[in-house]
């Protein structure tokens, strides 16, 4: 799959498969092409991109859907949690009223069989059902955060695209965030990060991307322990350098 904006190639020619029930981790620096590659996924690239080659999830193909076959296939079958969980939640719409949204339209629940189902929701994260009736801005950022990753696996997708969980959270927060991203049941998994520690706690299978194009991927362990690329492991050095540890992160 290649993503252009005009003359500038954003993603070239990347290959990358994922899974059924499989966890891998997508690292890169900043402007690396890791967030173009979960967008075009879901096809919210913006006006202008063009996207080339193909991309399957669940079977359907992305490349060329029309928005009320992308519209299905969001949330049904693929799930998205950019990096900002404030961003992702409607700031003027309680957290009740917005799981309602994907339960009701992707698994036609409705009245007590949709009221039950969020609350189960709630509860697999260990928040009060209070939550239902807050506002994002009333919650905490470890909070906002859970309820963000819970709803996008409310329908059980095939795949969850999760962009930098982490980045601003605690960390016993961060801790709690990564225990349901590996508790998530049989949902494959795009974990993007910069953060390879955060990723070798949860993805068996590493891809690590530069300036658009793969450079290494294989098992997580044996990419951290022994990189093949020059710049894998300026990664792994500078992850060293910042956790003060001498072996892989």
């Amino acid at each position: 799959m290649t993503v252009r904006f005009g003359a500038r190639v954003a993603v070239d020619g990347i290959d990358l498969a994922v899974g059924p029930g499989e966890a891998v981790g997508l690292i890169g620096g900043s402007g690396s092409g890791k967030t173009t590659i979960a967008l075009a996924v879901l096809g919210l690239l913006p006006a202008g991109a063009r996207v080339t080659g193909s991309i399957t999830v669940a079977g359907v193909e992305v490349v060329g859907a029309d928005d009320r076959d992308l519209r299905r296939l969001r949330g049904r079958q693929v799930s998205f949690v950019g990096q900002d969980a404030l961003t992702a939640l409607h700031p003027l719409m309680t957290v009740g009223r917005q799981v309602s949204i994907p339960l009701r339209r992707h698994l036609g629940l409705s009245g007590r069989a949709l009221t039950m189902a969020a609350v189960a929701l709630l509860e697999r994260v260990d928040l009060p059902v209070r939550v239902l009736r807050a506002y994002p801005a009333q919650l905490s950022g470890g909070q906002r955060q859970r309820v963000a990753i819970v709803f996008a696996m409310a329908c059980r997708p095939a795949l969850l695209i999760v962009d930098e969980p982490t980045s601003a959270l605690d960390t016993t927060t961060q801790a709690g965030v990564l225990e349901l991203l590996r508790t998530r049941h049989h949902t494959s998994l795009l974990l993007i990060s910069h953060d390879i520690a955060v990723v070798s706690q949860v993805c068996a299978r590493l891809v690590v991307v530069r300036q658009g194009r793969v450079v290494e991927q294989g098992n997580t362990t044996r990419v951290l322990a022994r990189p093949t690329h020059a710049y894998t492991r300026e990664l792994v050095a500078a992850a060293q350098a910042l956790s003060g540890g001498t072996g892989a992160p």
